[in-house]
């Protein structure tokens, strides 16, 4: 700092996390304030310039649960909900010994959201079962006209938009140009607030699923994209109400349990490594 800048740098502990690969710088507010969230996120978020992310996902004190979780993609854009980041909020927390709980709940701008730790033998957390909320399937044959072809596709909030599309089994879903097409369908004038869009299809007992994430891009993987690829999948190409989703980073185990009409999701929660960064 030279003579006469008052400008002072802060040193920020950071998690890299990441749940089937889709990957989050993690803090801790409490112990590491930070001035602008959303260009903190940007900035970090930068492949080959920053940590290199989807985003920033920020874990703070909460007066309605354990926790409260903010999610910013490396847009800045702040999302609802992200359904891996919260299984990796609950490893967070008791990594970081702020908590001995097995059942944790979080603060979300989509609802309070209960989690239930996996542990391995030593205690240590590996996953997470998750209770979603209640999916809101708001249109099961809705077609959106775009690049001189119609999409069909089920429409499911889960506190966050998604358009679920089931290709035709001519198409092959890994060679499918997901960044063409989720780039523009994502901000489709039928999306005024943007939208989540997942091209699935099923593969025997397994759905196929990859994803463009509204504000992120291409992800390797999406939790919320992930319950409602299940839920659109159970409405209209006659599966169970448990599905296994097979996403580019992993897989998630998603159940539409009958006695609540809760969606509940379980998966693993991975850290890479610690580090500090300026601010």
């Amino acid at each position: 700092m030279t003579q006469g800048d008052t400008t002072q740098t802060h040193r920020i502990h950071f998690t890299k996390m990441h749940g089937c690969g889709n990957n989050y710088i993690y803090v801790y507010l409490p112990d590491n304030p930070i001035a602008d969230l959303r260009q903190a996120s940007i900035d970090w978020s930068r492949q080959g310039f920053g940590i290199g992310s989807d985003g920033l996902i920020t874990i703070d004190r909460s007066k309605v649960a354990d926790f409260r979780m903010r999610i910013f993609n490396s847009d800045g854009s702040e999302a609802m909900m992200c359904g891996n980041g919260v299984r990796c909020c609950g490893k967070f927390v008791r990594d970081h010994h702020l908590t001995n709980n097995k059942v944790v709940t979080f603060e979300t701008l989509a609802g309070i959201k209960t989690l239930w730790l996996q542990e391995d033998e030593k205690g240590v957390v590996t996953g997470a079962k998750v209770d979603m909320g209640e999916p809101v399937a708001q249109d099961t044959q809705f077609t959106v006209s775009s690049c001189g072809r119609e999409f069909q596709g089920v429409r499911v909030s889960m506190g966050n938009p998604h358009f679920v599309i089931f290709l035709d089994e001519k198409e092959d879903i890994e060679t499918f140009d997901v960044a063409k097409y989720g780039s523009i369908l994502e901000h489709h004038e039928a999306f005024p607030d943007g939208c989540n869009i997942e091209f699935a299809q099923k593969k025997g007992d397994v759905i196929r699923m990859r994803v463009w994430e509204r504000g992120s891009g291409i992800t390797m993987a999406c939790g919320t994209g992930a319950c409602a690829t299940s839920v659109a999948a159970t409405l209209t190409q006659e599966t169970t109400r448990t599905n296994t989703i097979q996403m580019d980073g992993g897989k998630l185990m998603i159940e539409w349990n009958e006695n609540d009409g809760h969606i509940y999701m379980t998966g693993p929660a991975v850290r890479v490594y610690e580090g500090v960064v300026e601010s």
